[in-house]
């Protein structure tokens, strides 16, 4: 199937909409909380960089007084020495107290958008997760996550406050050196801006090669593990392992030309700003052998521009970090505009269910434009009764399922519950009037308790408790050491076949559902694990409008009525005997199956 058709992708990484399309989650409307931390970081920020900028003068002072030797000059460079220790101290603490402050922002920011993405995720529909990589989406979840908050802090506590360090040392330098070193610091700085730029640039899109490497190979990984036994059925471990590696050595080939090229820029960053240290400091050495420099202006000019080179050197490393934040934020932001295929009406109101009859009305459906596979569709199933859905396999019986739970709606006709069209309805009110108990019933790895109570939101154990007894796996439970709390594994991995449908039985009793989808719910068990199953499942069924998908006519034979699906129209319906009677496809299917098992 082809994926959801998406809108259009967002602007490019290089692109500030990407930002923008962030910035409120940085700013929320609805937590002043968080405003009033953002602006108490910023007012710290202003005073860590006011006492930064102050230091050198204290040094300069310190060092001049110490060119003569008398008590004033003694207790001048003293106090001025002291003032310098406690300003280092002082500037330490407001970074500090900024960080503090900054860190729910940041976090919270963080969590809300990545519980956004989730949201958007689970309201996508069928069409795009069974195209889906799982790994790669999680990577791309994670990345995003991770790079949020220190691109977030490198924006508003290195850049801004290097911008503001950059103006404030060139008024300091003209007012006391004049333009010369002005010119020569200004030079220097876009020199270097505009070179750390252009290899940045270079080493984004070599970084953006090896994360999708990364992510290519992770995908493979994930994909060959969750299909673990059927590596092992063909023998295969050998061509995973090989599609694994070449996946693994395209990441290291691409890692190997990202770090290396970090290694360029660090070698030409520290020759630009060496370069302007060596220049500026010579030029303080000429005004002292003139005479019109004193000696703490040489130690006055080199501590600005250590101050200044501290943040600048890490220039590349924050102007890559914030380039892969935009691109990690596209991608997930990507994800977001991904379209939603099947969406609420506006207003859509909430089903309400009186008799649980279920109508296919001239249904027309197919999964791909140029295949149809429900053609004209049309058939009612009675409030209460038990209808079975047979034919062919691709005749169209698990779609039927799928349009039920308005995974896809279909390209013309109507499907009603209660003569109420599903698809001007609530999907999340449809979806809880139906239980379903699949063919193949996955879990999630946590425990047998919390996959029955999954049914329901907010359930008790007496509930879990009943519903275990009702799917007949109550006294399996109890001869558990850990009962209720047994962990099932990944996908339920740990439990049988039986035992996993069994769970899922129970999963649906706790929903207690007015209609009941069976779709081939027996078709993987050994014969007496089906015959006990199918007695739950008939159990059950009992009071409830129930569709049975079925690929074994024999679970079927006692519905109210068999609908015989062929080529995506209803080709014969009616009871067992009849059917076999007419003498037409389901005769042939019962036969076929039945000599299947005579042989």
């Amino acid at each position: 199937m082809p994926p959801d058709p998406a809108s259009p992708t967002p602007p490019d990484h290089d692109s500030w909409a990407t930002l923008k399309r962030f910035l409120p989650y940085l700013w929320p409307k609805d937590n002043p909380s968080l405003k009033r931390r953002i602006v108490i970081a910023v007012m710290l920020v202003i005073a860590a960089k006011a006492t930064i900028l102050s230091l050198p003068f204290a040094y300069r002072a310190a060092v001049d007084s110490m060119t003569t030797v008398s008590n004033e000059a003694f207790m001048a460079a003293m106090a001025m020495v002291l003032a310098y220790g406690l300003g280092r101290f002082a500037s330490v603490g407001f970074d500090n107290l900024r960080n503090i402050v900054f860190e729910r922002v940041g976090q919270d920011a963080t969590r809300q958008f990545a519980e956004d993405v989730f949201h958007r995720l689970h309201r996508l529909s069928l069409r795009f997760h069974l195209s889906r990589r799982t790994g790669e989406i999680t990577k791309t979840i994670e990345r995003g996550t991770k790079t949020i908050d220190s691109m977030l802090y490198f924006m508003l506590f290195n850049i801004a406050p290097t911008i503001i360090e950059l103006i404030a040392v060139g008024i300091i330098f003209y007012i006391n050196f004049g333009w010369e070193l002005v010119a020569g610091t200004a030079f220097t700085v876009i020199t270097y801006i505009a070179v750390t730029r252009w290899i940045t640039e270079w080493r984004t899109q070599l970084r953006k090669e090896m994360n999708d490497m990364d992510g290519h190979a992770l995908g493979r990984a994930v994909d060959s593990l969750l299909n673990y036994e059927t590596v092992k059925y063909f023998g295969a471990e050998s061509r995973e392992e090989e599609r694994y590696g070449q996946a693994a050595r395209s990441y290291a080939d691409a890692a190997v030309k990202s770090d290396n090229s970090l290694g360029l820029l660090n070698i030409t960053q520290s020759l630009i700003t060496n370069a302007l240290m060596a220049g500026a400091m010579a030029y303080t050495v000429w005004g002292w052998s003139k005479g019109e420099l004193t000696v703490g202006d040489l130690v006055f000019v080199n501590t600005y521009l250590m101050q200044l080179f501290r943040p600048l050197d890490l220039l590349g490393f924050v102007y890559r970090t914030i380039r892969q934040g935009m691109i990690d934020m596209a991608e997930m932001f990507k994800l977001m505009d991904t379209s939603v295929e099947v969406e609420d009406v506006p207003g859509a109101p909430a089903l309400i269910i009186r008799k649980p009859t279920v109508t296919f009305d001239n249904v027309v459906f197919g999964y791909d434009p140029d295949r149809t596979i429900l053609q004209g569709l049309s058939f009612e199933v009675p409030a209460g009764d038990n209808i079975a859905i047979v034919g062919p396999s691709g005749a169209g019986k698990s779609t039927i399922a799928r349009l039920l739970f308005r995974f896809y709606d279909p390209w013309s006709g109507r499907i009603l519950i209660d003569g109420q069209d599903i698809a001007q309805l609530q999907q999340a009110t449809v979806r809880g009037a139906i239980g379903i108990v699949p063919q193949d019933s996955v879990l999630f790895n946590d425990t047998i308790g919390y996959n029955i109570a999954y049914g329901k939101a907010d359930t008790d154990d007496r509930t879990v408790q009943a519903a275990a007894r009702d799917a007949a796996i109550l006294p399996f439970i109890e001869k558990l050491p850990q009962g209720f709390d047994t962990q099932v594994g990944e996908r339920g991995l740990k439990l049988s076949g039986g035992e996993k449908q069994r769970v899922a039985i129970a999963r649906t009793l706790v929903k207690n559902p007015p209609i009941l989808m069976l779709d081939e719910a027996t078709s993987a068990l050994d014969s007496r694990t089906e015959q006990d199953i199918l007695a739950t499942l008939d159990r059950i069924s009992r009071d409830r409008t129930t569709l049975s998908i079925a690929h074994r006519l024999s679970t079927i034979a006692d519905a109210d009525e068999i609908l015989v699906l062929d080529q995506g129209k209803l080709a014969e319906r009616g009871k067992h005997n009849q059917l076999l009677r007419k003498d037409g496809l389901y005769a042939e299917m019962w036969q076929r199956q039945a000599s299947e098992a005579d042989g």
